[in-house]
């Protein structure tokens, strides 16, 4: 039995994970790695941590899958999306620090493009809201700031790339520079419907195309990994950005299937075909995946970005000391029948789908002198489900039907409570499925189409089991009076960083 080596290198996190043809895990390793907040609303990673901490799980996962006797036949990259890495394409080290998709510096830049009137060209040609969140003006801001930089990266000197790219790089000793569409199409700089990089988006700004990966299919052989990184080499059959992997591994193949990850962020995907669907409400047009025979095998998404999902229960842990671990938030949320009509609208890296503003800040609201950790934390969690009713409403008027179930996934769909929150806020059943780690899943699984493990989309359909299934318990008035209060709270948190 074949088996596949999905490295999923995350915003807090890097872990590698084997999975068998059935899609079992057989052997996992984890590592977290620091987070740098420089100034207020700057989000750094160091790219070597990045690379060390993704090396070392790496190699933990297949001695563990090789003590096992486990044949490893290829491996499968999902990333962080939108992080920015420059690099020195002679010596593979970064030239600065990676900036985080959470970064906000590039804000003014973004308003100084709506200014000049490109909002639109941007969001016809890329499907994206022009905003901080994304990797183009990231890129440009290092490109202006490194000293240096743009006078090498003209000369080709350096190298840009997401996460995937950067990995990349390392895995093959230099030898290949590719990103993949659903990476690509989170830049501002890739076309949608040319499938290419754009020239006119490139030229606004400022952006060598020097600089730039080849972009290459999601599933396919891109290269293969130079025998002195694992040890022997082994074939990169499958990349896609987390988001786009874990619709991949949640069976969403067709139009109208959406799920929802939980992650650092939560990240709301709907298939919607073979064709961008423009939004109308603020959602975001972007690729899903690729197969190996490119453009006539691409498959597009609409979603929801919400920012803040995970890393709020972080922050209760690492800002406010209230927990130790994150697992306890459960168990202290539940210890209290509601939130006192608490609200915490989580906006420290502004808000996403669907009000897009860089400049909201996190905001905590209602609060008696009867306020205790209880209600925070229960309010904390809320807010996630929250925050996600809100992009599930704006995906529904997009599809022009009603959404009748949300898969979902990620590290906090394990908490029972949250789960029943989220029927509860969105009116349908929420599913949850056996395998919940779906975002390093999706990329085996395109890594396994690749190399024949799975034979065609119905193979890997067949795989996917429900756990549980959390049904709605909340009545249409109650349900509507808590919407309508957390829309007057997120007005509240509206425009603060503007001073």
């Amino acid at each position: 039995m074949s088996h596949i080596l999905s490295l999923d290198q995350g915003t807090t996190s890097s872990r590698a994970i084997v999975f068998n043809a059935r899609g079992d895990t057989v052997a996992l390793a984890q590592r977290e790695f620091a987070q740098h907040f420089p100034q207020p609303g700057w989000v750094e990673h160091d790219p070597m941590e990045i690379w060390s901490s993704q090396l070392q799980v790496a190699r933990e996962a297949l001695k563990s899958a090789q003590r096992q006797g486990v044949p490893v036949t290829a491996l499968a990259i999902t990333n962080q999306r939108e992080t920015t890495v420059l690099w020195d394409r002679a010596t593979g080290q970064p030239v600065a620090p990676a900036i985080v998709w959470q970064d906000r510096r590039t804000a003014s830049h973004c308003d100084q493009l709506r200014t000049q009137g490109h909002a639109d060209v941007f969001q016809r040609k890329t499907g994206l809201v022009l905003d901080a969140y994304f990797s183009g003006t990231k890129l440009a801001w290092l490109l202006d700031h490194v000293p240096g930089a743009r006078r090498r990266a003209e000369r080709g000197e350096l190298a840009f790339g997401t996460v995937d790219s950067w990995l990349i790089w390392q895995l093959t000793g230099g030898r290949v520079h590719a990103t993949d569409p659903s990476n690509a199409s989170r830049t501002l700089l890739f076309n949608l419907h040319t499938m290419a990089w754009d020239p006119q988006l490139l030229a606004w700004l400022n952006i060598p195309p020097s600089v730039l990966p080849q972009v290459v299919p999601s599933s396919g052989v891109l290269g293969t990994t130079d025998p002195s990184v694992l040890g022997r080499a082994l074939p990169i059959a499958g990349v896609a950005g987390d988001q786009q992997a874990a619709t991949f591994g949640q069976a969403c193949f067709e139009p109208g299937m959406a799920k929802n990850t939980y992650g650092t962020g939560c990240f709301m995907l709907m298939n919607t075909g073979q064709r961008a669907v423009a939004s109308q409400h603020r959602l975001l047009s972007t690729v899903g995946w690729q197969g190996p025979q490119g453009r006539d095998q691409t498959a597009y998404c609409l979603e929801g970005s919400v920012f803040m999902a995970g890393a709020t229960v972080q922050w209760l842990r690492d800002g406010l000391h209230m927990i130790q671990d994150a697992s306890e938030v459960e168990a202290l949320a539940a210890s209290v029948e509601d939130s006192g009509d608490v609200y915490l609208v989580p906006a420290f890296a502004g808000l996403g789908t669907p009000e897009w503003d860089s400049y909201a800040r996190g905001t905590l609201v209602g609060m008696t002198r009867g306020t205790g950790r209880a209600h925070i934390a229960r309010a904390a969690l809320e807010a996630i489900a929250l925050q996600t009713a809100d992009v599930f409403d704006a995906m529904a008027r997009d599809a022009g039907v009603p959404l009748r179930e949300l898969r979902v996934d990620g590290g906090a769909s394990r908490n029972n409570l949250l789960m029943q929150l989220q029927a509860d806020l969105l009116g349908v059943p929420v599913v949850r499925p056996k395998v919940t780690e779906t975002t390093a899943l999706g990329a085996a699984y395109l890594a396994g189409l690749a190399c024949g493990v799975w034979r065609d989309a119905h193979d890997i359909a067949a795989l996917w089991q429900v756990d549980r299934r959390f049904e709605p318990g909340l009545s249409d008035v109650a349900r509507r009076h808590k919407l309508q209060r957390w829309h007057e709270a997120v007005q509240r948190s509206r425009g603060w960083a503007r001073g």
